[in-house]
């Protein structure tokens, strides 16, 4: 069975609000190559189990630094180091569906 190149991920917590919330259903493309800013699906060497949604800031060394878009409820490369990005977010599909609007000043 071919895998869907195009999967749906659901958000769960706080750390992309206002972005995202809780909920949301995106669209990640495994495989494409970041840029600076762009959402991302990732995952970290110290917590293989867990998938994360976060902003790429900039490519590390050892992966991306990323980061939540709320800095008050965000476990990231602040405190995890370098992230292994799996895959980018292309849109929000629900509730409110379209591009992802740029990172909260």
């Amino acid at each position: 069975m071919a895998r869907n190149p195009l999967p749906l991920v659901r958000v769960v917590g706080p750390s992309m609000a206002p972005t995202l919330r809780t909920g949301d259903l995106v669209i990640v493309r495994f495989g494409a190559p970041p840029t600076t800013q762009d959402v991302v699906l990732v995952r970290w060497d110290g917590r293989p189990g867990q998938l994360s949604v976060k902003r790429a800031l900039r490519e590390t060394g050892g992966g991306w630094h990323v980061e939540g878009d709320n800095p008050f409820a965000s476990t990231d490369s602040r405190t995890l180091g370098a992230a292994h990005v799996l895959g980018v977010v292309l849109f929000r599909l629900w509730p409110r569906p379209g591009r992802l609007p740029a990172r909260p000043q």
